[in-house]
């Protein structure tokens, strides 16, 4: 059976996301390697008003994270940004993504008016107006959003 425990995380033991930022390496992907930077340094550590970091866990392993932030690029503090999604490729296509993204939603909504987002990946592009954003030509921080309220 597989079961997959999302779970908002006050505190990162980062050495646990070792595997996922080599997937993601492998990948070409760099965001992982950089939230384990950022997180080691203090620089960001999802711990801001209205900000939070979950984990997808299977069998006790973590092999899915999606962050929220205040959005760095505006100085709209009703602004949240969706940042470091990741997804194992051993486990994709079983709505790790959905969920993730739905706790996200869900404590954003706490805070925010809007999500925004930045990616390059026609994947993720696919994924993310699937759910709901819009797609945002009008900024070169952003290329999605979603109204919260």
């Amino acid at each position: 059976m597989n079961e997959f425990i999302i779970t908002k995380v006050h505190h990162l033991d980062t050495h646990k996301l070792n595997l996922l930022v080599d997937e993601s390496t492998s990948e070409g992907f760099r965001h992982l390697k950089r939230l384990v930077t950022d997180y080691e340094a203090g620089t960001n550590k999802f711990d801001l008003d209205g900000e939070a970091l979950f984990l997808a866990i299977k069998n006790g392993n973590i092999v899915g994270v999606c962050g929220l932030n205040q959005d760095p690029h505006s100085e709209n503090i009703e602004i949240g940004r969706v940042r470091r999604m990741y997804v194992s490729p051993s486990v994709r296509r079983f709505g790790i993504g959905r969920m993730l993204m739905d706790s996200v939603i869900a404590e954003a909504r706490n805070y925010f008016q809007m999500l925004v987002l930045k990616t390059d990946n026609p994947v993720a592009d696919l994924f993310y107006r699937s759910i709901g954003f819009s797609v945002k030509d009008d900024s070169e921080n952003d290329t999605h959003l979603l109204q919260l309220a």
